[in-house]
């Protein structure tokens, strides 16, 4: 029996939680055209929808993503010319890792297996990432002769350094959940069956946080590697002026002065 394309992206909200799951086990998940154009779409909506309050990214089976999938792409109207590859990845892969970027609420990745070349890159984009003891992360584009594209020269270097960042892209290695975490690419590493349980608990704890303070505490750390020290803090000041301004805001000062714990409602 046939899978449906839109089976190939599972989708449910629970407990104010996007779970966005991608599900082509068969595959190791390498992505195609349709599920990272559907997994940008419901980054989108995550952000719009005032009632989810996180998201989660993983997947089936024994892989994460084993990197892109070209099959089922839009066909290419004949023979290839300047610029034709650099359209295709700025269009399709850095599209894909831009959206986890500028999601405003936090995105989880619970790392169920194989993360390689722009699956990793796509787990490295989230905010928080639980892997399973059997993940690995690859850099596998130095294998097939390729530059690493999806943004891996912009993401590594500022989880690792620029010495590591190298290393890893010059040799292609796989890296075991245990190191990715001792390197820093990883937040938590635990046994594949509580993968889920673990990205459920953080999940549900972000999505009971200060949504809007979340919101642009990740927008001020990822835009702080970028810009110099005048800028962060002209960004955090402004930021900080729109929070306040925010009803959780109000209730995480008045919690405080009346020593109860607060109730946010992420607005």
């Amino acid at each position: 029996m046939t899978r449906a394309p839109e089976d190939d992206v599972l989708h449910r909200t629970e407990n104010n939680v996007s779970w966005i799951t991608l599900n082509r086990p068969e595959a190791m998940n390498a992505v195609t055209w349709a599920q990272r154009e559907r997994v940008i779409a419901l980054l989108a909506e995550a952000s719009a929808d005032p009632a989810v309050r996180a998201v989660v990214l993983t997947a089936t089976g024994k892989g994460f993503c084993a990197g892109a999938d070209l099959r089922g792409a839009p066909a290419g109207g004949g023979d290839r010319v300047a610029g034709d590859v650099a359209r295709m990845i700025r269009l399709g892969a850095q599209r894909l890792i831009t959206a986890v970027l500028d999601c405003e609420k936090p995105v989880v990745a619970a790392v169920n297996g194989t993360a390689a070349g722009i699956g990793a890159h796509l787990a490295l984009a989230c905010d928080l990432v639980i892997a399973a003891e059997g993940a690995r992360f690859i850099e596998v584009f130095v294998r097939r002769g390729l530059v690493p594209d999806g943004g891996g020269a912009y993401l590594l270097p500022r989880l690792v350094g620029p010495q590591k960042a190298k290393e890893l892209m010059f040799f292609g290695d796989a890296v075991p959940a245990a190191e990715a975490e001792r390197l820093g690419l990883v937040n938590r590493v635990v046994p594949a069956e509580e993968l889920r349980t673990a990205a459920r608990e953080w999940a549900e704890r972000l999505a009971q946080g200060p949504t809007r303070a979340l919101a642009m505490t990740k927008q001020l750390v990822n835009a702080s590697l970028d810009g110099d020290r005048a800028a962060a803090l002209a960004a955090e000041a402004t930021a900080q002026e729109i929070n306040m301004a925010t009803a959780d805001a109000n209730e995480g000062v008045a919690s405080f002065v009346e020593r109860r714990t607060p109730t946010y409602l992420g607005r």
